[in-house]
């Protein structure tokens, strides 16, 4: 960490770390010691323990999540887990008090708060409207959204033909223009 701060990079990137909670906490308190002073980014599924999200609380300054599912039966068709989205509604709610809404230096850079992203999917099978409802209404109007429309078929999802396409331009607008019309005014487009 402390040698990506030396070269200038603007943030230490922790990407799929649940797992490595315990370690991350003990290098950031090391490193911290040492002069680390870049924001922490944690950068994950979403899919996560309060309970582990709780032992982070001023350590992380900029949590990522992903939105993958806003209804718990889908969910669990295609992820195998029952109660997707109500663990990743208390994980964002959680993320969000910790630390806010995401702030930008005066170079335009993160420095603290949550972005959440969400990938749209086909025939809307993710949900999006849900999960953007529930961001507008029970997290913040003001949370930095990245509404993602890079959705490519892979792997194992050819088994569901609902899944075996791409998004057509009409699906992705549909998405930008619910999340416009539901208030939300941090929309990032890609």
């Amino acid at each position: 960490m402390l040698s990506l701060q030396n070269k200038g990079c603007h943030n230490i990137n922790f990407v799929s770390p649940s797992h490595f909670v315990p370690q991350i906490v003990e290098a950031v308190i090391l490193a911290a010691k040492d002069g680390l002073t870049l924001p922490l980014v944690y950068n994950t599924g979403g899919y996560d323990e309060i309970d582990t999200l709780k032992l982070l609380e001023g350590i992380i300054d900029i949590y990522m999540p992903d939105i993958k599912f806003g209804d718990n039966i889908k969910a669990k068709k295609y992820t195998k887990s029952a109660k997707y989205f109500d663990i990743v509604k208390s994980a964002v709610k959680e993320m969000h008090r910790q630390v806010g809404d995401l702030k930008t230096n005066e170079e335009g850079i993160a420095c603290k708060g949550l972005l959440v992203r969400h990938l749209v999917m086909p025939e809307n099978i993710a949900d999006t409207d849900k999960i953007l409802e529930f961001i507008a209404n029970e997290v913040s109007k003001d949370t930095l959204i990245n509404i993602m429309s890079q959705y490519y078929p892979a792997h194992k999802s050819y088994t569901f033909p609902e899944l075996s396409r791409r998004i057509s331009r009409n699906e992705y607008s549909e998405a930008v223009k619910y999340a416009e019309n539901l208030g939300l005014t941090n929309v990032m487009v890609t």
